[in-house]
C-alpha cells in the first residue's frame, strides 16, 4: 500500500486560527485562501495571500487544522515543504513563510529568490 502524498504546505495552529478568524470576519462564504508569489521586491519574489471565492482549475488544495489552503499552479514549485506560520511581536503582526527553498531574503524580509 503507497504511503499517502504528501501535502505542499502546512500551517502551524496560531496560523491557521489566524485564517479561521480571518474568513469568520469576512461575511461571505470563501473557499479559502489563496497563497500565491509574485515578481517583486527586491529579491525577486513575494508571498501573496488573498481571499478565494472559489477553487481554482488547476489550484492544489491544503487541508491542514481545520483550514482550506489554496495554492496558485504557477506557486507551487516554490512552496514545496513551507510551513505557514503567524507571528504577534509588540510593533506587528502577520503571515510567516517558512521556506526551505530560499536561497536568500531582502533586508526588511518583503521578497525572497529561490
Amino acid at each position: 500500500m503507497a504511503a499517502p502524498a504528501r501535502q505542499i504546505m502546512e500551517l502551524t495552529d496560531p496560523a491557521a486560527a489566524r485564517v479561521k478568524e480571518l474568513l469568520n470576519k469576512r461575511g461571505k462564504p470563501s473557499a479559502g485562501v489563496r497563497i500565491g508569489v509574485r515578481t517583486a521586491g527586491c529579491s525577486g519574489m513575494q508571498y501573496t495571500l488573498e481571499y478565494a471565492d472559489e477553487k481554482g482549475k488547476y489550484d492544489e488544495v491544503v487541508e491542514d487544522k481545520g483550514v482550506t489552503v489554496l495554492v496558485d499552479p504557477k506557486a507551487v514549485m516554490f512552496l514545496i515543504g513551507t510551513k505557514m506560520d503567524f507571528e504577534t511581536d509588540k510593533l506587528k503582526s502577520g503571515f510567516v513563510f517558512i521556506n526551505p527553498n530560499e536561497k536568500a531574503r531582502c533586508g526588511c524580509g518583503e521578497s525572497f529568490h529561490v
